[in-house]
């Protein structure tokens, strides 16, 4: 994650963050710091391959902990009232038409955090999500694909 910019996401998704954080500190720390003291009973750190392991665990359990913290101090959250109808933005659900295929797709932008394509939600940093941000309904957006130019026109925005 780039920690050098404000990262939007929704109410959902700080509050999933939040949980993951928590989950983190309060459960994981204390299993990490198990495996360590299990792994000191072995003997020799030196040649330790349980105790090695388990201090890599626990270099990037504190450095993914560290990660939420610095994306949740950089949040930017949109709520469900902070979302409009008249353009594309963050939260916004679209009803796209592939000028090409002329198939019809519903995407729904979120931040990065919460892009899950499979599902419909595309980040406002992919090249479509990032093509959509600001457009009305009625305009036609083209991305760049490794297949060439796509054309889509936004036949509506909601909520």
């Amino acid at each position: 994650m780039d920690n050098s910019k404000t990262n939007t996401v929704s109410r959902a998704g700080y509050k999933k963050l939040e949980e993951e954080k928590e989950y983190l500190v309060t459960v994981r720390r204390g299993e990490v710091a198990q495996k360590l003291k299990e792994a000191r009973a072995f003997g020799d750190l030196s040649e330790n391959a349980e105790y090695d392991e388990a201090k890599n665990e626990q270099a990037m359990l504190e450095a993914r902990i560290n990660e939420i913290d610095m994306f949740l101090a950089n949040a930017v959250v949109v709520d469900d009232d902070d979302i409009t109808t008249h353009e594309v933005s963050v939260g916004s659900k679209i009803k796209l038409k592939d000028m090409e295929l002329d198939n019809v797709e519903v995407l729904t932008i979120v931040g990065s955090t919460e892009s899950d394509p499979d599902n419909g939600m595309i980040s406002d940093e992919s090249p479509i999500g990032r093509a959509c941000l600001k457009k009305k309904v009625g305009d036609i957006i083209e991305v760049e694909a490794p297949v060439g130019i796509l054309r889509f026109e936004i036949l509506e925005i909601t909520k």
